[in-house]
This record gives C-alpha cells, structure tokens and sequence, in this order.
C-alpha cells in the first residue's frame, strides 16, 4: 500500500476515535475545552502531516491525563484542508464561528498557517503554528511559533549550512539550488543565493517549479548537465524522495545533497537518499533528549507512529516542533489562567517557556526568538545532527562524498 493510500485510511479511523474519547469523558464532568485546527490528511502534505496528527493525539491524551486544562478535559477537533490553503482558510471559519472551538492550533506547513493566521486575526483568537517559514509575513501579535528558525532565516538557515559544509574535508565551490514555488522553500531558496554568493560559492543553475509537480525528470537532467559539488533542493513532503527517484533514473547521484523540508521517514528510508542533509531543531539523541518530557514523549510516538504506518517511527523535526506548539499552548493556558486569548497572548509575550526543543522565547521580531536550526544528515538509514559540534549526535561528523 502506498504511503498516500495508508494516510487516508488511517485519518478516517483515527478522527472517529477522537471525538468518541472526548464525549465518553465529557459525560461524567464539566463540558471539554475544545481546541480546532486543520490537517492536510491527504494531497501532496500527507505524508507530513500524519506526523502531526499523531503528535496532537499524543499530546492530548496526555494532558488528559494530567486533568486537562484548567479542571476541564480537551477535545481536538481537526479537519481535513486536503493541503489546499485556500480550504484551510474556510475550516477555520468553520471551527469558529460554527464549531464553536475554545482555541486554535495551527495546521501544518506555511501556505495553510498564513491562511489559518488571518482567520484568527479577524476574530482575535491566539495561533500557535510549527512549521511557518516566512516571519517577516506573521504580522498578527497574537501568534507564535513553535518552528524556533529566528526573525531572519533566509540569511541564518543557508548560512548554518554552508559553514556546516565550509567546516567538511571537502568543501564545496560550486552550487545548484532547484525550489519548489511553495512559499517557505522558495523563500528559503532565494535566500541561499545571496549566501552562496557573498561565501564564495558559484552558482550554476537555479531552476523553480510549481508545487505540486510530479515530472521532475527534466529538472533531474538539468542538475546532471550542472553537475554541482553540492545541491541545494528547496523540496517539500515527497519533492525530495521524487527528485532522487528521477536522478537515479538517468543514473546520477548528486556529490552533497540538501532538501529544505523533506518527509522525514520516506527520505531516510530512502536508499537513494545517502548523506542527504537538511535542518533540526530535534533529533532522537543526545544532548536533545534530555529535555524534561522528551523521553515519555519518544517511547509514545514509537508505539503510536508504528502503528499509523509512518516509515521512520522515530522522533525528529517534525514531530518535536509539533509537540513543541502544545507545550507553548498548554503554558499559555496554564500562565493566563484562563481561555481568553488576550490574556494567553499576553502571558506568553513575557515568559521564556521550556519545550523539547529549547527554552524559547517570544519578544523578537513578530514574535520569534532565536534562530535554533541545526544541520541533519541520513547515516545508516537515520537522521543525525551533525552540526554545531555541541549538538551532534554521540560519536556523528558531517559525512562527504
């Protein structure tokens, strides 16, 4: 069964689930606190956001657990906007104004937050979101993110990782960077030429493509006739899986290799996808993992992610910046004292808040903290961090061809 194919199963049987949950609980005490968001549970995000839905489920079933927020018990209400931000837009309407919902969580990936985010601006409802890739476009003062890539990271994020290239035995001279036009990524991408440029590193090929491509032979043979020490792929979800698949195809294998926003567990399962690289705020190894809570957290998800089909049952990026948004939710809620969003935005405004990923903070530029990225790369079949020398994992040096 394709991966697509066990997304869009496992999404019908796990939203009935949820809602039976939340009601058995509601009957024998005060009605739940109702949190509403949207999920892209099918199209080209799915694969992704099933990391998510997990993550959410997770987390929710904790705090249950723990007695709710404030003597209540939460309900997570997620709808499907198929990965269309046009549809989120609309489901957050809905879970507004005829849901009825107590709070917001964001959906996954930029498109769909920026869609989510004007929503919760016209109504005054708190956002908290965990893969929003532009900040300078997160102009509403009542949102936060939990995707800790600073107020600058066209510049920051391609600079970490052309010094992380800079610092290897070989480092590269030349660069092609192909991007998909999905906002982040592209955003991204065009950032990394300007770094590329002023680091010495000479361009030669910069090539775009719509999101939603699913023909990436002709951008495959344009990277084999540039034939670049290191390529840059401002991919997204399956983008990178379908580009290596194209490129093995016409037998090249790229020399260094980096994909902005790939799905996790496809690209490290992926045999093509050797010393490919890309950026964390968390991975399943030292020194992350001992953060408070990140241990309960890993052994769930390794049991809940296995049994959704997810390839790669482990916790990483993904799954730690969405655990991270319900960390930033639940402390808000619990600071405040209360459902009312003002005073949620408010408390989370002046306080750090520790989370698996760090301890952030919400006083910068539209409301992001520092830059916390750290560069990746596929070793044996898994991801490991491998640059700042502070966060490697035990034992992990950047891998070159």
């Amino acid at each position: 069964m394709s991966i697509i194919a066990r997304v869009a199963r496992w999404a019908g049987a796990t939203c009935v689930g949820l809602a039976l949950a939340s009601g058995a609980w509601a009957q024998g005490g005060q009605p739940p606190i109702r949190i509403g968001s949207t999920l892209a549970l099918t199209g080209p995000l799915a694969a992704t956001s099933m990391i998510h839905k997990v993550v959410g489920e997770i987390y929710v079933e904790q705090l249950n657990k723990r007695g709710g927020l404030l003597g209540r018990p939460v309900e997570w209400i997620v709808k499907d906007d198929q990965s269309k931000p046009d549809l989120a837009r609309t489901l957050y309407e809905q879970l507004i104004t005829a849901d009825k919902v107590d709070l917001l969580m964001g959906p996954y990936a930029t498109g769909a937050i920026l869609s989510a985010m004007g929503v919760a601006q016209r109504y005054h409802k708190v956002l908290i979101h965990h893969t929003f890739g532009i900040p300078a476009m997160a102009k509403y003062d009542m949102q936060f993110p939990a995707w800790s890539l600073g107020p600058n990271p066209g510049t920051t994020v391609p600079t970490t990782v052309l010094k992380a290239l800079a610092a290897s035995p070989k480092p590269p001279k030349t660069i092609a960077i192909v991007t998909s036009k999905f906002p982040s990524v592209h955003f991204m991408s065009l950032g990394a030429r300007g770094i590329a440029k002023k680091m010495g590193v000479k361009e030669v090929l910069f090539l775009e493509w719509d999101f939603g491509n699913l023909d990436f032979g002709p951008i495959a043979a344009r990277i084999k006739d540039a034939n670049p020490d290191f390529l840059w792929v401002g991919a997204i979800g399956l983008e990178g899986n379908q580009l290596l698949e194209a490129m093995h195809k016409i037998d090249y294998t790229p020399h260094e290799h980096f994909y902005l926003y790939p799905a996790p567990g496809p690209m490290a399962k992926s045999p093509l996808a050797k010393n490919a690289m890309s950026v964390t705020l968390f991975e399943e190894h030292p020194p992350f993992t001992s953060a408070p809570g990140a241990e309960e957290f890993i052994k769930l998800y390794h049991e809940r992610a296995a049994k959704a089909g997810i390839p790669d049952p482990t916790v990483e990026v993904q799954a730690a910046a969405s655990y991270t948004a319900w960390q930033i939710l639940e402390a808000g809620v619990r600071g405040a004292g209360s459902l009312d969003d003002k005073a949620i935005a408010a408390w989370i405004k002046t306080h750090h808040i520790p989370t698996i990923t760090g301890n952030l903070r919400f006083d910068g530029p539209n409301n992001y903290g520092d830059d916390l990225m750290r560069v990746k790369q596929v070793q044996n079949g898994h991801w490991v961090t491998v640059y700042p020398k502070d966060f490697a994992a035990p034992g992990a040096t950047l891998q070159v061809q």
